[in-house]
C-alpha cells in the first residue's frame, strides 16, 4: 500500500482513492511548475544577474588597479611617494632626536663630571693635597733656582779665569811689545777697566737678583706659614663648634632621657594604681560577697524564725478558741445537762467529731504554711542563686576585660621592643653604609693621590709633603662616621696642637 501511495516523490494523503486522482503528463505538470514559480524564478534571475555584475565589476576593478596611466594609478603613485617621502623624513627626525638626545645626554654627563669634579675638589682633604703638591711645586722651583744660581756661578767663575788668562798673555804680549804697543795697552787698559766695571756691575745686579730671588722665596714661606696658621686656626674653629654641637647633643639627650624616665616613671606608677584599684576592687567584691552571705543567711534566718512564731502564735490561737468554745459548751452542757440528758451522748460526740474535724483543719493549715514557707525559701534561694550567678559572670568578664589589657599591654610592650630593634638594625645599616661610603671615597682619594705622587715623582724628589697628606687621617677618628649607643657620633675626635689624634671616648 505505501508502495502505491508514492507518486513522482510525493506522498499522497491517507485514504484517497486512486481511481479519483488526475494523472498529467510530464510536460504538462513542468508547464503548470512553469507559471506557478515564474515569480520565484525572475527573483533568483535578477539575483544572478546582479551577482554577474558585481563579479565583473570587481574583475575590472583588479584588471585597472595595476595600469600606470590611469588617474587612479597616478593618485596612488602619488600617495605611496608621498607616504615614502613622510616615512623617510619621520626616520630622518627621529635620528637627529636620537642625536640631539644623546648630545644633550653628553652635556649633562659632562655636566654631572665637572660639578662631581669640583666638589671632589672642594674636599678638605683633597685641598689638603693641592696644598700639598704646591709646596712640592714651590720646593721643585727654589731647587732649580739654586740649581740654576750654581750653574749661573760656574760660569761666571769660568769666565772670570779666561778672561784673566787672556789678561794675562795680553800682558805677556804686551811687556814684549811695550814699546810699539804702547798706546794700545793704554787703550785695552781703558777696555779693561770698562770692563771690569761693567763685570762688577753685572756682579751687583746679580747679587740684587739672588737677594731679591731670596726674599720673594721668604715671603712664599712666609704666606705659606700663615696659610698653615689661618687653616689651623679654622680647624681649632671647627673643633670647636663640633665640640659645642657635641656638647648640646648630649645635653638634649640627657633632657630626653630624663623625659623618658619621667614618663617611664609616671606609666609605672599609673599601672601601680591600675593594679591597686583592681586589687581594692576585688576587696571589696569579696566584702560585698560576704555580706550578701550573712545578709541572706540573717533574712533566711529571720524568715524562718518569723514562720515558727507566727505558725505557733497559730497553734495557741487555735488552742484557746477551742479551750473557750470547750469550756463554753461544758458550762453550757452542764447548765442543760439536767433539761438534756438525753442528748448528752450525741453532744459529746459532736464535740469530739468536731474537735477532730478542728484538728485535721490544723493540720492541714500547717502543712499548707509549711508549703508556703518552703516556697518562699526556695524562690529566695532561686533568686541568691541568679544574683551569685550575675555576679559570677560581671567578676568573669572584669577578669576577662584585666586579661585582654594584659595581652594588649603584653602586645605592646613587644611592639616597642621589636621597634627598638628595627631603629637599633637601621642605626646599624645606616653605620655599615656610611662606613663603605667612607672607604669607597678613601680609595678613590688614595687612587688620586697615587697618580699625582707617581707624576711628581718624575720631576722632584720632594714627595715628603704629599706622601703625609696621603697617609695622614685628621678629624675621622677610629671610622667614617658612628652613632655610638645613644645615638651620637663618635667619629668626630678631638686633636692636639700636633694634630695626633686624641683617645676616643663615648658618653
Amino acid at each position: 500500500l505505501e508502495e502505491n501511495n508514492v507518486l513522482g516523490g510525493y506522498f499522497l494523503p491517507n485514504e484517497v482513492d486512486l481511481h479519483q486522482v488526475i494523472v498529467l503528463p510530464k510536460a504538462e505538470w513542468e508547464r503548470i511548475q512553469d507559471n506557478l514559480g515564474s515569480t520565484t524564478r525572475e527573483a533568483a534571475r535578477i539575483l544572478a544577474e546582479k551577482k554577474e555584475r558585481e563579479e565583473m565589476h570587481l574583475r575590472s576593478i583588479a584588471a585597472v588597479k595595476d595600469w600606470p596611466n590611469t588617474i587612479m594609478g597616478l593618485a596612488q603613485r602619488k600617495l605611496k611617494a608621498k607616504q615614502l617621502r613622510e616615512e623617510r623624513e619621520e626616520e630622518e627626525r627621529k635620528l637627529l632626536d636620537l642625536e640631539e638626545e644623546q648630545f644633550q645626554a653628553a652635556k649633562r654627563k659632562e655636566a654631572i663630571d665637572h660639578a662631581k669634579t669640583y666638589l671632589y675638589y672642594q674636599n678638605e682633604r683633597v685641598k689638603g693635597l693641592h696644598s700639598a703638591l704646591l709646596l712640592a711645586e714651590v720646593l721643585k722651583e727654589r731647587d732649580a733656582q739654586v740649581e740654576f744660581r750654581k750653574l749661573k756661578s760656574d760660569v761666571k767663575k769660568k769666565k772670570d779665569e779666561e778672561k784673566e788668562h787672556e789678561c794675562n798673555e795680553a800682558i805677556l804680549r804686551e811687556q814684549e811689545k811695550a814699546h810699539q804697543r804702547y798706546m794700545n795697552q793704554q787703550a785695552l787698559c781703558r777696555d779693561q777697566l770698562e770692563q771690569i766695571k761693567e763685570h762688577k756691575h753685572q756682579a751687583d745686579l746679580a747679587k740684587l737678583e739672588d737677594k731679591r730671588e731670596g726674599e720673594q722665596i721668604q715671603r712664599l714661606n712666609q704666606l705659606y706659614q700663615l696659610e698653615i696658621q689661618r687653616r689651623m686656626e679654622k680647624e681649632q674653629e671647627e673643633k670647636a663648634e663640633r665640640q659645642r654641637l657635641y656638647h648640646e647633643h648630649v645635653t638634649d639627650q640627657k633632657t630626653i632621657k630624663a623625659v623618658e624616665e619621667q614618663k617611664q616613671r609616671e606609666e609605672d606608677e599609673r599601672i601601680k594604681a591600675h593594679f591597686k584599684a583592681k586589687e581594692t576592687i576585688a576587696k571589696l567584691i569579696k566584702e560585698k560577697e560576704a555580706e550578701m552571705r550573712r545578709q541572706t543567711q540573717e533574712h533566711q534566718d529571720k524568715i524562718v524564725s518569723q514562720l515558727a512564731v507566727q505558725m505557733n502564735e497559730a497553734l495557741k490561737r487555735e488552742d484557746d478558741r477551742l479551750a473557750r468554745d470547750i469550756a463554753k459548751k461544758e458550762a453550757e452542757q452542764e447548765k442543760k445537762r439536767k433539761e438534756k440528758e438525753a442528748k448528752e451522748k450525741a453532744a459529746i460526740e459532736s464535740i469530739a467529731e468536731h474537735r477532730a474535724t478542728a484538728m485535721k483543719m490544723k493540720v492541714e493549715k500547717e502543712r499548707e504554711e509549711k508549703a508556703e514557707g518552703k516556697r518562699e525559701l526556695h524562690a529566695l534561694l532561686e533568686k541568691n542563686r541568679i544574683y551569685l550567678e550575675t555576679e559570677k559572670a560581671k567578676k568573669q568578664s572584669q577578669r576577662d576585660a584585666n586579661m585582654e589589657v594584659q595581652k594588649i599591654q603584653i602586645q605592646q610592650m613587644a611592639e616597642k621592643q621589636a621597634k627598638k630593634q628595627q631603629e637599633k638594625q637601621a642605626d646599624l645599616d645606616y653605620d655599615a653604609q656610611i662606613e663603605a661610603i667612607a672607604l669607597c671615597k678613601e680609595r678613590e682619594f688614595q687612587s688620586y693621590a697615587k697618580q699625582v705622587i707617581e707624576s711628581e715623582s718624575k720631576t722632584t724628589h720632594h714627595l715628603y709633603p704629599l706622601l703625609k697628606v696621603s697617609k695622614g687621617v685628621r678629624g675621622l677618628g677610629h671610622r667614617p662616621f658612628s652613632r655610638g649607643r645613644e645615638g651620637i657620633n663618635t667619629s668626630f675626635q678631638a686633636q692636639d696642637g700636633a694634630g695626633t689624634q686624641l683617645p676616643c671616648c663615648s658618653c
